[in-house]
Order: structure tokens, then sequence, then C-alpha cells
């Protein structure tokens, strides 16, 4: 059976343009990776977890922002390791600078016997539905379209 992953596709109207909020990966992997890196903020769903809240629980552990509002499901999408992701869309504004993530530990460099903690995310941005196209992971390229034919329609 497949992973499942629940996550929230923030969005703002910017001079009546759309604008997402991504993450960037943190930890020494993506380092130099910038295009196809960037995701929704998303993570894991426990078995029994409601969708929604575990995107809301994801959001929080990788922003530090709580997140409410009228939520708008998406599509699910499949991403190439076969996870699933949910995710919902919600108007909202955080600022990109403040964001603190939790942290995940690794042995690093590889091989080593030691661990070192990095933060899950290193840094958020928002972007127009343009740049976000070529920031996203192939996969959830998906939310973008839908999102901007849900709100633009």
């Amino acid at each position: 059976m497949a992973k499942k992953s629940a996550g929230i596709l923030l969005f703002r109207k910017k001079e009546s343009a759309l604008e997402v909020f991504l993450v960037h990966p943190g930890g020494p992997y993506f380092i130099k990776k910038d295009l196809a890196a960037w995701s929704i903020p998303k993570g894991e769903l426990n078995e029994e977890e409601d969708p929604l809240v575990a995107a809301k629980r994801e959001f929080f552990e990788e922003t530090g922002f709580e997140i409410d509002g009228e939520f708008i499901m998406l599509n699910p999408v499949r991403q190439k390791n076969g996870k699933v992701v949910m995710a919902w869309a919600v108007e909202g504004e955080i600022d990109e600078k403040s964001i603190s993530s939790n942290l995940f530990s690794i042995e690093w460099p590889p091989k080593s016997g030691r661990f070192k903690d990095f933060p899950e995310i290193d840094k958020g941005g928002w972007f127009s539905i343009a740049e976000a196209r070529e920031k996203i992971i192939a996969a959830q390229a998906g939310f973008l379209d839908e999102l901007v034919e849900k709100v633009e329609g």
C-alpha cells in the first residue's frame, strides 16, 4: 500500500495575480537543488488520522505557523516514489522570512558514525504560478493547475 502525505497549498492574491507559498527541503541532499525541488508544506499521514488535520499539523511543523480558513480540497497526486499526496488550498498570508521548521537527524557525512540535525525545511517563498511551475516537484504541478481553475475560474 502506498504511503500517504497531506499538505497545504497556501495562496494569496497580490495585485490581482495568484501567488503560492512553497517550501524547500532542508538537509545536505537538497542544498544545491532549486528547480523542481520545492514542495507544498506536507508530511506523512498517520494511519487513522484525518487528512486535513494532518495537513494542518504538517504545515505548522514545517513553517511554525498555524493555518486556518476556507480549505479547498484538491485532487490527490502520485509522486515518482509512489507516495500519494493529498492537499488543500487555502488563502492566507505568512512571512516567509519567519518560518521555523522542525529538525531531523541523519548520519552526516555518510558512513561517518556521526549524526547531525538539519531543518526539515530550510526556506520558504512566495511565487507566481509561472515561477512555481518551475520550482515545484513535477508531480505536484497538478495542484497549481487545479488551484488556478478553482480560484480564477
